[in-house]
């Protein structure tokens, strides 16, 4: 290496150490960054976030924005790869100096994120990825938010539904082997244990993998009544037939990843397919659910509710960013760290829930904004993703 190169670099990685630390990042500019699947099998996920987000931006700007300026949404592309979530992060921090991320739909980016989303120190509020560790990572001060589920409730809230729900008490578990289905499956056993019981077989399966006759052979053989399946749509497709296969038909109750595109993907093969979820567009709307409604219509050409993927992370996002403007108007400038202060003081009627406050600085567990009891289950039934109250299913709830 030649002195001048080495110069250079030294130069060059003292000048980077000066911007993060200095007042050229005191003031961050009032745009909002999202990394999430623009393309691929969850482009529905990011094009969910974006839903939300959007309009409550604009409904914010019609009212002059927050502390004089207009906010603006900026979203790329990461199509699920951690790598690629990694450096959109420290594109929205440090080249769009965005006041706050929005996190997106895969919780195998959501934790690739955590450690540089503290490093630079910018305010993360998650809108889908349920991981745990996203959000119960350790770090303080933590700079990571979520206004979205989280994995250890959720696991509780499936573990009762089953409960619930089976015949013969006996309860199975296949989940994807991710960071997202492997950081699950504690959550599983450690709520099941809590209701004095133990699953009576657990599997797993990858991504793209197109038969699990194997595992639900397995499942079948072990006694299961019910089955809990903690994974995406394009492969919970591939569950479904496995199981019609080998003519096993237990109760099937999923995590939101099964949200998406099921019913499309699965057909009728779908029906009956329970999935928690934190909020329904289907079904009979309130007043300001239409009207936010409309204006997502409006701006995105969509024909009816069943064209909103995955609609509870568009109520997340909506609800976060009325939030994360709250927090701004609180903190009285576009500064990180501020915000990030602010957002323990923030008070929201939203569209998911009553945030009374959104987050608690005295819980670690309370970085998390949704609480368990607005948790509600829908159902499959004929492609549509339902209140399980408006389905046939809903009989035995």
């Amino acid at each position: 290496m030649s002195h001048r190169f080495a110069s250079f670099t030294r130069a060059s990685v003292l000048a980077m150490a000066a911007l993060l630390a200095g007042p050229a990042f005191a003031q961050q500019e009032p745009c909002i960054g999202n990394s999430g699947p623009l393309t691929g099998a969850a482009a529905f996920g990011g094009a969910a976030v974006k839903y939300g987000a959007e309009i409550a931006i604009d409904e914010i700007n019609e009212k002059g924005g927050v502390l004089g300026k207009k906010l603006r949404l900026i979203q790329y592309d990461d199509a699920g790869a951690p790598p690629r979530g990694v450096d959109n992060t420290r594109r929205v921090a440090m080249s769009d100096k965005c006041i706050a991320i929005l996190g997106g739909y895969h919780s195998t980016v959501g934790l690739a994120q955590v450690d540089l989303v503290n490093e630079i120190g910018i305010p993360y509020i998650g809108t889908i990825a349920a991981n745990t560790k996203i959000i119960e990572n350790e770090k303080s001060p933590n700079y990571m938010f979520r206004v979205s589920a989280k994995d250890k409730w959720v696991a509780h809230f499936l573990v009762e539904q089953a409960v619930k729900a089976s015949k013969n008490g006996k309860i199975a578990f296949i989940y994807e082997n991710t960071g997202w289905g492997n950081g699950a499956f504690p959550d599983i056993k450690a709520a099941m244990k809590a209701k004095g019981k133990e699953l009576v077989a657990a599997e797993t399966f990858n991504w793209n993998d197109q038969d699990m006759s194997a595992q639900v052979i397995r499942i079948r053989d072990a006694g299961a009544d019910t089955l809990l399946i903690w994974g995406l749509d394009r492969e919970g497709n591939q569950i479904v037939r496995s199981l019609d296969k080998v003519a096993f038909k237990p109760t099937m109750i999923a995590a939101w990843g099964l949200a998406g595109n099921l019913g499309e993907l699965a057909g009728p093969l779908a029906n009956g397919v329970r999935v928690m979820q934190t909020f329904s567009w289907l079904g009979e709307m309130d007043a300001k659910t239409k009207v936010i409604w409309e204006k997502i219509q409006k701006k995105h050409g969509l024909k009816d509710p069943t064209e909103l993927k995955m609609g509870s992370g568009t109520a997340n996002a909506y609800d976060a960013v009325y939030i994360l403007a709250k927090a701004i108007e609180k903190a009285g400038a576009y500064d990180w760290k501020k915000v990030r202060e602010a957002l323990y003081q923030v008070e929201h009627t939203g569209l998911v829930a009553n945030y009374k406050p959104a987050f608690d600085k005295a819980d670690p567990e309370r970085q998390d904004a949704i609480l368990p009891e607005y948790y509600r289950l829908t159902a499959w039934h004929d492609g549509k993703l339902l209140p399980i109250a408006q389905t046939p299913y809903g009989k035995s709830q």
